[in-house]
């Protein structure tokens, strides 16, 4: 009977993702307010809808009680965090929201599928996370400060970097683990967010027009030259903790908010120069960053060791093929480390290929507001932060999706929202918060200037 409803099941939640990622684009489309909110309405009774069917299906795969506690836990997250949510954010863009939600219910739902404790740990990770995040419009609104705080950023980011060598924890082949009160952390994942707050902030300072204005050409360059230098201890220490994804992911957020501060193609096209000669450098220093390069450019001759990782993941989604094996029909468990690195394996292999282009669409649609919003910021420093945020955010997603495809060789980061990890669900919310709260604190703004001057405009006239 678990087969039966595993196997008709599929078809449907694949339908109702479908349905809801052309609502993710449809949205864009909307010109009226109560046409995106009809849009908007929908996707949520999608989530919910193949929230609902991914349960049955588990509950009867596992014939245990504790699932319809696990679904409940869902729902009351869901419907819960939605609505307060919306209080805290007036103005938030929902179409972010639900791709939110609808990312860390996949991600609930594949971990609940794996092992019970990993989706009741995320869960409640996730609630914490949440509620604090609720804080974030608060502090956004009502400190004027986060523009100063060039040098603290990078002082704060370095030194807990730092900590590892301290108290760090080596996991697979990276020391980039510490444990506090036996809660365990991952500075470079929290890091990522003060590195583009100082960023964001010290370009701000040197390229905004009416400061760069006082500068030479001379005298910015070489306060581009000392940011750069900062930027790169940062690169630097990770690199020394092995944690080469991280580097990877500080490394593009960097050229890209440069690039976007200054407009200048030069200093594109010499920093990716120099991340190939630094690629070349980190493969002739670390043992494991040949190993990966090895599985990733002959996996086959190399399955029983370098690679097997990457060919039992390639395995798995292979024979997923395009609509999937079905919920907990698939082994999703021979695949090694496939709650977190490895979890687009597991979705691929027992929801289809075709689900997986889907999710990768809901990921390419947040991205896109993402940047909509970076655009529309009137300072200078919250552009330049949302667009760095939205790199960090889609080039994550790049390096796990293409690692765990052999599209490029595996760097050992997360899926956004869907891997587990405290730390890596943890900072994604807190990104997604972020971006949502300045967008709020633009549309405010936007409506007091407008309100002033139709106030003006009202003046003149009589």
């Amino acid at each position: 009977m678990a087969y039966i409803a595993a196997e008709i099941s599929r078809y449907f939640i694949l339908i109702f993702f479908a349905i809801y990622t052309f609502y993710c684009f449809r949205a864009f489309a909307r010109k009226t307010e109560q046409g995106k909110e009809k849009v908007f309405r929908r996707q949520r009774v999608l989530i919910l809808m193949i929230v609902t069917i991914c349960n049955v299906v588990l509950l009867m795969e596992n014939r245990d009680l504790k699932y319809v506690f696990l679904y409940a836990f869902q729902l009351i997250f869901f419907v819960g965090f939605t609505k307060i949510y919306q209080i805290f954010y007036k103005g938030l863009s929902k179409l972010i929201l639900n791709n939110m939600m609808m990312c860390m219910m996949i991600g609930f739902i594949m971990l609940e599928r794996l092992k019970y404790d990993y989706a009741m740990r995320q869960m409640i990770m996730a609630a914490a996370a949440m509620g604090i995040c609720l804080l974030v419009p608060l502090f956004i609104e009502r400190f004027s400060i986060w523009e100063k705080l060039r040098w603290q950023y990078a002082l704060v980011g370095i030194l807990f970097l730092l900590l590892v060598f301290v108290i760090g924890q080596e996991r697979y082949g990276a020391v980039n683990w510490i444990s506090i009160g036996g809660i365990s952390l991952q500075p470079s994942e929290f890091v990522k967010i003060i590195y583009v707050f100082f960023v964001s902030a010290s370009l701000t300072k040197i390229t905004t027009p009416s400061k760069a204005a006082k500068l030479t050409f001379r005298e910015q360059f070489k306060k581009i030259v000392i940011i750069s230098g900062v930027a790169a201890i940062h690169v630097v220490i990770l690199v020394v903790e092995r944690d080469l994804g991280a580097a990877l992911i500080y490394f593009v957020a960097y050229l890209f908010i440069l690039y976007a501060a200054t407009m200048q193609v030069v200093y594109l096209a010499a920093g990716f120069g120099g991340g190939v000669v630094a690629s070349v450098v980190a493969y002739h220093l670390f043992s494991h960053v040949r190993t990966r390069v090895v599985a990733w450019k002959d996996p086959w001759n190399h399955i029983d060791n370098e690679a097997y990782q990457v060919c039992r993941s390639l395995f798995a989604i292979g024979t997923g093929g395009l609509f999937g094996m079905g919920l907990g029909q698939g082994m999703p468990e021979s695949v090694p480390v496939v709650e977190s690195d490895f979890i687009i394996a597991a979705i691929t292999e027992e929801m289809g290929l075709l689900f997986t282009i889907c999710l990768i669409l809901v990921y390419l649609s947040s991205y896109i507001m993402f940047v909509n919003i970076a655009m529309k910021m009137k300072k200078r420093f919250y552009k330049l932060t949302a667009f760095g945020l939205s790199i960090v955010f889609i080039f994550q997603t790049f390096l796990c999706i293409g690692g765990a495809t052999k599209f490029i060789p595996s760097t050992g980061v997360t899926l956004p929202l869907i891997s587990y990890g405290g730390s890596s669900i943890i900072t994604t919310i807190i990104i997604f918060s972020i971006i949502q709260g300045m967008y709020v604190m633009n549309g405010r703004e936007e409506e007091v200037n407008s309100y002033e001057e139709q106030k003006k405009s009202s003046g003149r006239r009589k």
